[in-house]
C-alpha cells in the first residue's frame, strides 16, 4: 500500500492508501504541483510567465520533492477562457515561448526525475481552431460533423440546457440560420465525440505529445463529452427556462465506451499518468473511472470544493462548517476504499484561494 500527495499552491494533502491488491504504479509515490504559467516566472520582461521561467525553477522544484508538474494550457489560444480554448493543439503560444522551449522543459525535467503533465482539453476547442472555421463554411459537411450544429424547429432550439458560463448552450452562427452547441464559453464549441474521426484525431494528437516524452495529462471537463442524445428539454430550474448541466449529466450514459478507447489508444501505450476532472460521475461507475484498470490513474475529488454551494448559483453559496468539510473528506475516502485513489484538492485555477474561506 502506498501514500501519495497532490500539491497545489496551498500545500500538500495526503491521499488515501490504495488497496493492498493494487499494482504499484510509478506515479503513486509522486508529489504533484500545478503551475499556472501566466503567473509563474517571467524571463523576458513582458509581464507574462513563460516556459523558460519554469525551466529556471526546476532545481528548486526538485528540492521541494516535486515529482510531477501539471502545466496549465500553453497551446495557441485566443484566451477567451485562459487557454482552455485551444486553437492549435500542436503549437505553443508565443506568449509562453516556443516548441523548442517545451522540448527543453521535458528534457530538463526528465533529468531531475520530474514528469511533465499537460492539460488536455478535448470536450471542446476554440472557435478559432481550423476545424471549426471549416465547419462554419459548411455545417453539413465533413467538419460540420466534428461539432454539433442544428436549426430551430417550429421556432424552438433542440434543448433548453444552460451553459456553464450562463445562457443557452446554443449560439447562433452569424449570417446563417444555424446554431452550434457549447457547454462552456460561446467561443468553445463542443467536439462531437460520437464521430469516430474526431476521436481518431484526438488520440493522434495525444500520442504526438506522449512521444515527445510527456508524462501524462490532466484531462479537463471530460465528463461532458457524452451527451444524452437526441437533444431534449429537461425541467427548468430557474426563471430563464433553462436546465443546469448537472441535471443533463444524470441522463448521459455510455461515456465508458469513449474513455476506455482513449485509455487503450493513448495512456496504456505509454504507461502515462492521467488525472480526470470528473464531476457528476455516477457512484456505481467509480471503479470504472479509477479502479485497477480505470479510465484514469486517479480522478479529482470535488466534494470539498462543492461544500456549501447552492443550486441557485455562486452568489447564494455559503461557507461550510468545519464538520461538513471534514465529512466531505471522510466520506470520499470511504467511497474510494478498495477501489482506487482520489486526488484531493482545496483549490485550483477554477477556485478561490483556500485561505479566502
Amino acid at each position: 500500500m502506498v501514500d501519495r500527495c497532490i500539491v497545489n499552491a496551498s500545500g500538500c494533502i495526503k491521499l488515501q492508501k490504495g488497496s493492498a491488491d493494487m499494482k504499484r504504479k510509478w506515479w503513486q509515490n509522486k508529489i504533484a504541483y500545478q503551475i499556472y504559467p501566466k503567473s509563474f516566472q517571467d524571463t523576458n520582461g513582458d509581464g507574462i510567465g513563460d516556459i523558460p521561467g519554469i525551466i529556471k525553477r526546476l532545481d528548486y522544484l526538485q528540492e521541494l520533492g516535486i515529482g510531477i508538474l501539471w502545466i496549465s494550457p500553453v497551446y495557441v489560444s485566443p484566451c477567451a477562457d485562459q487557454g482552455y480554448d485551444i486553437a492549435d493543439y500542436y503549437a505553443i503560444d508565443p506568449m509562453f515561448g516556443t516548441m523548442a522551449d517545451m522540448e527543453e522543459l521535458l528534457k530538463e525535467a526528465d533529468k531531475r526525475n520530474i514528469k511533465i503533465v499537460m492539460d488536455l482539453v478535448v470536450n471542446h476547442c476554440s472557435d478559432e481552431h481550423e476545424w471549426f472555421r471549416k465547419a462554419c463554411e459548411d455545417p453539413e459537411g465533413e467538419y460540420g460533423k466534428y461539432f454539433y450544429f442544428a436549426k430551430k424547429e417550429n421556432g424552438k432550439l433542440p434543448c433548453n440546457w444552460r451553459s456553464y458560463f450562463g445562457g443557452s448552450v446554443w449560439e447562433p452562427l452569424a449570417g446563417t440560420d444555424w446554431y452550434y452547441f457549447h457547454s462552456f464559453h460561446k467561443k468553445q464549441p463542443d467536439l462531437n465525440w460520437e464521430n469516430p474521426k474526431v476521436r481518431e484525431e484526438v488520440y493522434k494528437m495525444m500520442n504526438w505529445w506522449l512521444e515527445k516524452g510527456l508524462g501524462g495529462y490532466r484531462v479537463d471537463a471530460i465528463i461532458n463529452i457524452k451527451k444524452p442524445l437526441p437533444f431534449q428539454d429537461y425541467p427548468a430550474d430557474r426563471t430563464d427556462g433553462l436546465c443546469d448541466m448537472s441535471e443533463v449529466l444524470k441522463h448521459a450514459y455510455g461515456i465508458g465506451d469513449f474513455l476506455g478507447e482513449m485509455r487503450d489508444e493513448t495512456f496504456h501505450k505509454y504507461d502515462a499518468f492521467a488525472v480526470g476532472e470528473v464531476f457528476n460521475e455516477k457512484e456505481e461507475e467509480l471503479k470504472d473511472f479509477m479502479g485497477e484498470n480505470g479510465y484514469f490513474s486517479t480522478i479529482f475529488d470535488f466534494s470539498q470544493t462543492n461544500a456549501g454551494k447552492s443550486p441557485k448559483g455562486w452568489y447564494d453559496n455559503r461557507i461550510p462548517t468545519v464538520d461538513e468539510y471534514k465529512q466531505c473528506c471522510f466520506n470520499s475516502q470511504r467511497k474510494a476504499k478498495g477501489i482506487g485513489m482520489y486526488s484531493n484538492i482545496i483549490e485550483n485555477h477554477d477556485e478561490p484561494r483556500g485561505v479566502s474561506y
